[in-house]
């Protein structure tokens, strides 16, 4: 399985560059909307899944070929010592209240708790297209994915769950406790909201997140995941003191 997995994963990805590069390329467009665009759109998310779970499986075979390229120093030792949590903490102080403040005020606020409206009106300005300059929306099939939610009133449960989230991720953040899964879902936050036209802070924040998701080994140490990651099985290594040295077999005595 693994071996054919192996053997697959360049084809299967080589075929979603194609079926990428007939979406994307401006000079033998595929009409937006159309049937064969909608066609290439879901076979380009298929292979590129199936790039995902190939290139997983060939990744839990043990006899792999292992062919690493050497991180700068710097930036082994920015992502991956513990010293560098100082750096890192700082930024995670920023992104945590600066994600709690957001929850809390949707929180204390009107629209978000009691209904959605706030969320609905949001969406409603999102996916409009005005008859002359540009629509918020860039991609139309996220502005379809809006319109999903919006028609099945999705609104009324997912404002609730985006003002826990972004506190959850806000005191994720602030007390370093699984701090990368709380900037990835952050990050995932700011994605959303900018494919849907918003910028504010979010271009900051989702680049601060990226940083931290990166050092997620570190970026906590200065806080929870200090004790909690060695709990969950990430344990941070320290180094002999001299690599390499080993005790010696000593040799045999010599005899008169």
């Amino acid at each position: 399985m693994t071996a054919d997995a192996r053997r697959l994963v360049v084809p299967v990805a080589i075929i979603a560059a194609v079926l990428l590069f007939l979406l994307i390329n401006p000079w033998l467009k595929i009409e937006p909307g159309s049937t064969l665009s909608t066609i290439v759109t879901v076979a380009f998310w298929i292979m590129a899944i199936a790039v995902i779970v190939l290139m997983y499986i060939d990744s839990r075979d043990p006899e792999t070929p292992q062919v690493e390229v050497e991180s700068p120093r710097f930036a082994k030792y920015l992502f991956g010592n513990t010293r560098a949590g100082l750096f890192w903490l700082p930024i995670r102080l920023f992104l945590g209240f600066a994600w709690l403040e957001a929850g809390w005020h949707k929180f204390t606020g009107t629209g978000w708790m009691d209904g959605g409206a706030a969320l609905q009106g949001y969406w409603t300005n999102a996916v409009a297209v005005p008859e002359e300059g540009h629509a918020a929306i860039t991609y139309d099939w996220y502005r379809t994915f809006l319109e999903t939610l919006l028609n099945n009133d999705a609104y009324t449960w997912f404002a609730p769950l985006i003002v826990f989230g972004e506190m959850a991720v806000g005191l994720g953040l602030l007390v370093g406790a699984l701090t990368g899964f709380a900037a990835f879902f952050g990050a995932l936050l700011n994605m959303s909201f900018l494919l849907a036209g918003s910028s504010s802070t979010n271009p900051v924040m989702f680049t601060l997140a990226v940083g931290v998701m990166l050092a997620w080994r570190v970026a906590g140490y200065y806080g929870v995941d200090q004790w909690l990651l060695p709990l969950l099985g990430t344990p941070w290594r320290k180094k002999a003191a001299a690599e390499g040295s080993s005790t010696l077999p000593q040799s045999p005595p010599t005899t008169t």
